[in-house]
């Protein structure tokens, strides 16, 4: 029997939990016991929480360039339009100027996308209309095509790091391309060019083993962290850079984790089906090289993939050139409970220390 592989609303609120952190706020916590069919009304929920907590707060501003005629001087004079107000009888100075302002590119994201979940027929009504109070206060806010937003380059600090949760929101309401299914759950769909889902998946299992394990048990490291090749010279023209999703370390073994979320866990040739090749020899790379730095076999790698509805679920563990590489699949399509117990076993089995 095919296995459903869904995913469940709820999980996708755990995985942003994690992944973001903010969610775990008492202004957020009441959505968790919300029920939810479908995502945009998750993340309206979401955004209107935390919008409305932004506008208790105040909304973030930042130095903006500014143009205008003045009657006085700011900042920098433009003397040819100033000129001209003065064949003109005006007497006004054109200034270019900074401004701090709450139009930035920040509120500009928030504004645009709540706007189109207020509109949009798949939320609910009570967060449609929530949204659409909070929009008031925007009159200001310019509207911003989310479509040529440069998502990878903004850069959070104390000032603005309560955006980090909102703008993760926007980005994957803007460049998602999951496909509601059935009621109360979600679909992995054909989307080999949208990294949004799995790039969530990827932080999601990292900051998992941060929180649950780094931040709990002392010697005990979880990061994404660049693997140097051993090379025989110098030469490092053209080769690729190995970042690893997770690398997890304690107690002195290492383990590599490769965080894979696809549509399909398995290729086909001719009809047999096996393991992503591009996959696997990337994480053997990447164990090989890690294990040639520390000169030991206590390095391993893992493949972790979201579960699909293919029937063949990977759940191997070789023995490669002294060295262990697994293929797990990970079940997004159950309880929250047995997705912890999942990732907790892949620690404590490797890391016995901690069983």
């Amino acid at each position: 029997m095919i296995k459903d592989n869904s995913i469940f609303i709820k999980n996708v609120y755990y995985m942003l939990s994690y992944a973001f952190g903010n969610l775990h706020e008492k202004e957020y916590k009441n959505i968790a016991k919300e029920s939810f069919d479908n995502l945009d009304n998750l993340f309206a929920a979401i955004l209107a929480k935390g919008i409305g907590k932004q506008l208790k707060q105040g909304l973030y501003r930042e130095y903006v360039s500014c143009h205008d005629n003045l009657p006085a001087v700011r900042g920098k004079i433009d003397l040819v339009e100033t000129i001209r107000n003065q064949l003109a009888c005006r007497k006004l100075v054109a200034c270019d100027f900074d401004e701090l302002s709450a139009n930035n590119l920040y509120n500009q994201i928030l504004k645009s996308t709540a706007l189109q979940l207020a509109r949009s027929k798949k939320v609910d009504k009570k967060y449609r209309d929530l949204l659409k109070k909070e929009l008031v206060f925007f009159g200001e806010i310019d509207m911003v095509d989310l479509s040529k937003v440069p998502w990878q380059k903004f850069h959070f600090h104390r000032y603005n790091q309560s955006y980090r949760l909102l703008l993760g929101i926007c980005e994957l309401l803007t460049e998602g391309k999951i496909m509601a299914a059935e009621q109360g759950t979600m679909r992995l769909t054909d989307f080999a060019d949208d990294q949004r889902m799995s790039h969530l998946y990827e932080k999601f299992i990292l900051e998992y083993y941060v929180q649950e394990y780094a931040q709990k048990y002392r010697g005990f490291t979880a990061k994404a962290a660049m693997i140097p090749w051993q090379l025989d010279d110098d030469n490092k023209n053209l080769l690729p850079v190995m970042k690893s999703d997770v690398l997890l370390s304690y107690g002195g073994r290492e383990m590599i984790i490769d965080a894979k979320y696809y549509a399909h866990s398995l290729q086909s040739n001719f009809d047999t089906k096996t393991i992503h090749s591009a996959n696997l020899y990337q994480i053997f790379a990447y164990v090989k090289n890690l294990a040639a730095i520390r000169r030991n076999d206590t390095v391993a790698g893992m493949l972790l993939y979201a579960m699909t509805d293919e029937e063949i679920v990977p759940d191997e563990d070789y023995q490669m050139s002294g060295n262990q590489i697994s293929v797990k699949t990970l079940d997004l399509g159950q309880d929250f409970s047995l997705i912890k117990e999942q990732l907790d076993r892949i620690v404590t089995e490797f890391f016995t220390e901690l069983g």
